[in-house]
């Protein structure tokens, strides 16, 4: 997805997230129960989630060890028929040990209702709701909220990954799957509101792919890219 004449011809280069070897630049963040099970590994150079044996988990996150907040993130996913459980990219957020929370924006990637991938939901506390589309918390997001041009592909497909951009600048997200957009969304007031700041996210902060809790879930992922557009 992102040739090389392509990054060169960027007005900021692009930086590789992921060595395809191992998760040197990522961190396991998850709750002391789970730290001695293995559910994130690097296999046949890609980043694997796999909770398939079991549900008896809580959150189990795989965080860059580095912060952004300007940025464009440009990955690939592989989803997978019969794994039931949800995923997603958390963006600007930040992992509380303590409380054993990651605070902070998702855009959502949920194979079993592929619909909403690209929605985003809010983790952080105090505000745990849907951003985008906007619906009060506690509601839920429905179908006809999709883009109907939306396209996503399972492991069995051709082609059989998913492509995914996520762009940030300023209070504006905007998330692209597989050529069509799915969210433009301007999160002035909320995402640099008190409640955020308080939480230092929103606005910047690590990215962190995810494992649901109490979900089975397979999802790989490749060739995870960031141009930074932060201005020094």
């Amino acid at each position: 997805m992102i040739a090389c004449t392509a990054c060169a011809a960027d007005p900021q280069p692009w930086q590789s997230l992921f060595n395809g070897k191992d998760l040197t630049g990522w961190t396991v963040k998850c709750k002391p129960a789970d730290r001695t099970r293995t559910f994130w590994k690097v296999e046949d150079g890609c980043i694997v989630a796999d909770s398939m044996a079991t549900a008896e988990h809580d959150y189990i996150w795989l965080v860059s060890d580095r912060e952004y907040s300007d940025f464009i993130l440009r990955l690939k996913f592989q989803a997978f028929r019969n794994s039931p459980g949800n995923s997603g990219v958390q963006i600007r957020s930040c992992y509380d040990d303590t409380a054993g929370w990651l605070d902070g924006p998702q855009v959502d990637i949920n194979p079993p209702d592929p619909w909403r991938t690209g929605m985003i939901w809010d983790e952080t506390r105090g505000v745990q709701r849907w951003l985008w589309p906007s619906v009060p918390k506690g509601q839920w997001v429905k179908p006809e909220m999709a883009n109907p041009m939306l396209k996503f592909f399972y492991a069995d497909d051709t082609p059989a990954w998913n492509e995914l951009e996520i762009t940030a600048r300023g209070p504006k997200l905007k998330a692209v799957l597989n050529g069509v957009e799915v969210i433009n969304y301007d999160g002035a007031g909320v995402l640099d509101d008190s409640t955020h700041r308080a939480r230092n996210v929103g606005m910047k902060g690590h990215f962190a792919l995810q494992i649901h809790t109490g979900d089975r879930l397979r999802i790989r992922f490749k060739e995870i890219h960031v141009q930074d557009l932060a201005k020094p």
